[in-house]
């Protein structure tokens, strides 16, 4: 809307003045929910840092048990004691709201199983392949905790970037509008007043 299209009537002043009101009230709102998604940000951030850094743990301890493995027992071992598992682990994925922000929760069961779980026996297989197989469970089990953690990080942040737009597009275009608007009014609603006055001094006289 331009300030040319405006009709200088009293209605006109007291709707944009409304929008005015309503967009201030909105502009406080989201800018209380910019910064409560950036304390939920900043407070889930040193917890990505130390998932991350438990996974690189994790995957170089597993590597370090599956070459171990398979220098001792061969690959053959290691493929059928894989080829034994019955039961895959169940993913079920839940939502939770954050400020607004619906994020992903992954309830995982039976990654880690104890060896008579594994389908695969005592006899068949050595220490060693338990360990290794015990060493890529904790990891898939990390693995899973970290993709709802960087999902729920990525959330967060294209949120908090939409919005900061929403904020700045009120408190920098829409709202400095409105007000250019309603002044606008009010001084042709003066100006037309002024006039009135004149002419009824002229009628008058």
């Amino acid at each position: 809307m331009s300030i040319a299209d405006v009709k200088p009537t009293r209605s006109e002043l007291i709707a944009t003045r409304r929008r005015i009101k309503l967009s201030i009230s909105g502009h406080k709102l989201l800018k209380m929910k910019r910064d409560g998604l950036i304390m939920e940000f900043f407070e889930l951030l040193p917890k990505v840092k130390d998932m991350r850094a438990q996974l690189s743990g994790l995957y170089g301890e597993a590597i370090e048990r599956l070459a171990v493995a398979m220098a001792a027992d061969g690959k053959s071992a290691l493929s059928s004691a894989a080829n034994c598992v019955r039961t895959p682990p169940e993913v079920v994925l839940t939502q939770r709201n954050i400020m607004g922000v619906v994020v992903p929760g992954i309830e995982v069961s039976q990654i880690q199983k104890s060896v008579e779980e594994r389908g695969y026996g005592l006899i068949g297989t050595s220490v060693r392949v338990d360990e290794a197989v015990h060493a890529f469970e904790q990891l898939a089990a990390k693995i899973m905790e970290a993709a709802e953690l960087e999902t729920t990080m990525k959330k967060l942040l294209d949120e908090i970037e939409a919005t900061k737009r929403r904020v700045n597009a009120l408190e920098f275009k829409v709202i400095p509008q409105l007000e250019e608007i309603a002044s606008y009014i009010t001084l042709r609603l003066e100006e037309l007043e002024r006039e009135n006055i004149f002419r009824l001094k002229r009628i008058k006289a």
